[in-house]
């Protein structure tokens, strides 16, 4: 018959554990390797009932819920092995998701403003969302939003009319970080939902308000990217509300509301710190262009915020 995976809590402790040594040759790998298989071999039901034993989250895809138990059982065995240094990873996330003028089948010649600017504050140790900061601007090659971006974002006219231009935000989003001490007291680093909201509507919002682009930006975490390499799906798979699903989860809020992507976008990144992944930066700006950072980076926080100076 088949083979049940028979992992109890004293072995996910690592209380049968000989490991001494830190290259992969040590015997706690071993050990490892054929719990892997065993949970690979498991129905949708026993990894719930066994996820449920170690009162973790049991919502999630059947390949979801193999990563979480096979994560959870490593980390118990390797802690064991050698503790992890807590110290050593960002103490803070900041979650930003802008929105930004557009229309109907976005023509190549339109110029993209940010018209909202959120950050979703994401403590990393307690795994709560401590703060959040929402801004609206005022667009100003476009002043006046199509309909079509009315109705997508919610964002009105009025709205839009009634907020400051982007350097002035910007330097309330500077103020804000300062005053959470991000940078200075507590490491951190900028997260977001794809490429574009720093490679493109960043940096071409920089331009149009004659502002350099911003250091503490120049770094994030995509996290398409983060969730495609640790959930091993492609990357069709990685869109906001495919890995709310895979992960059991439904959008909460109005689709297109910055803050409220922003939030969504959060809530995917807790439950990969609780299954395992250690989010780090994977993306760059260099030169104006966008770059891969290498997962065998150090892991380093974004630098203290502040104003970027006028261009010539």
């Amino acid at each position: 018959g088949r083979q049940h995976c028979r992992i109890s809590d004293q072995e996910a402790n690592g209380k049968n554990s000989t490991a001494s040594s830190n290259d992969f040759s040590d015997p706690i790998y071993k050990e490892i390797a054929i719990t892997n298989g065993c949970i690979n071999r498991m129905t949708r039901d026993e990894l719930r009932n066994k996820l449920a034993e170690f009162k973790l989250e049991t919502r999630g895809v059947k390949d979801v819920l193999k990563k979480r138990l096979k994560n959870y059982y490593k980390k118990q065995k390797l802690m064991q092995k050698e503790p992890i240094n807590g110290d050593s990873y960002y103490d803070y996330i900041c979650v930003v998701d802008f929105e930004a003028t557009c229309e109907e089948g976005n023509p190549p010649e339109f110029v993209h403003e940010i018209i909202e600017f959120p950050i979703v504050l994401l403590n990393t140790r307690t795994l709560e969302v401590e703060d959040t900061f929402q801004q609206y601007v005022k667009p100003e090659i476009n002043p006046k939003l199509s309909n079509f971006c009315i109705s997508l974002t919610g964002i009105t006219q009025d709205i839009v009319d009634k907020a400051d231009t982007f350097p002035q935000v910007l330097q309330n989003v500077i103020e804000w970080m300062r005053q959470r001490e991000l940078g200075t007291k507590y490491s951190y680093s900028m997260l977001t939902d794809g490429s574009w909201d720093m490679s493109k509507f960043l940096n071409i919002q920089c331009r149009i308000s004659r502002i350099k682009y911003p250091s503490f930006a120049k770094k994030w975490i995509n996290i398409r990217k983060s969730y495609g390499n640790f959930y091993k799906v492609p990357r069709n798979q990685t869109k906001l509300t495919i890995m709310l699903e895979k992960l059991g989860m439904n959008y909460d809020g109005r689709p297109h509301s910055g803050l409220d992507d922003s939030k969504n976008i959060a809530r995917i990144a807790i439950r990969m710190l609780q299954d395992g992944c250690e989010l780090r930066v994977n993306e760059r700006m260099h030169a104006g262009q966008l770059m891969t950072v290498s997962s065998s980076a150090p892991l380093e926080g974004a630098p203290a915020p502040q104003m970027p100076r006028y261009r010539n």
